[in-house]
């Protein structure tokens, strides 16, 4: 199984927003950098068989933007596990359970991406893996989901993403 976390893109200001932190959309240039991110991805030949996002809006809008340019053919699912506080062994309890050959992108917040991926790196929760705005990384797992189990085979920031997109135009 292949495991793809991808945070958000960069969101409306908390103090320019008015609403609930919850429903924070995307600004018109984070919209722009995760369809470049995209790009990206797609060159990479990431073909993800399921994509999961966090309730939060900036996160849905960031995984609709990715499902739509990765042509994924299974619908987006909202889950808890993605939400910025929740423990990171939840999400992988949530992976455990998907087929071994699944390609799973997981669309998310710090600290909570950046702490499932060092359960999976390392077998325990850090700080150390912080994930920016739009960026991602791949992990495969071998067997199913388990702590420390996980090989790590890039990490990429927005820029990275966006470059290796733009060459493969």
């Amino acid at each position: 199984m292949d495991c793809l976390l991808l945070r958000h893109g960069i969101a409306v200001e908390r103090d320019e927003w008015e609403g609930k932190d919850a429903d924070r959309p995307l600004t018109e240039r984070g919209a722009k950098r995760v369809a470049q991110v995209a790009a990206g991805l797609n060159w990479l030949d990431v073909q993800p068989t399921h994509v999961l996002s966090s309730p939060l809006i900036r996160a849905i809008e960031t995984a609709k933007i990715a499902h739509s340019s990765l042509r994924v053919r299974s619908a987006v699912q909202i889950v808890d596990e993605l939400l910025p506080d929740a423990p990171p062994d939840r999400l992988l309890s949530i992976l455990h359970d998907l087929p071994p050959e699944s390609c799973v992108l997981c669309v998310g917040h710090e600290p909570q991406l950046g702490m499932a991926a060092s359960v999976l790196l390392s077998g325990r929760a850090s700080a150390s893996f912080p994930l920016k705005k739009a960026g991602a990384c791949l992990i495969e797992l071998s067997i199913r989901a388990k702590p420390g189990r996980g090989v790590l085979r890039w990490w990429l920031t927005p820029s990275q993403l966006w470059a290796i997109g733009k060459r493969a135009k």
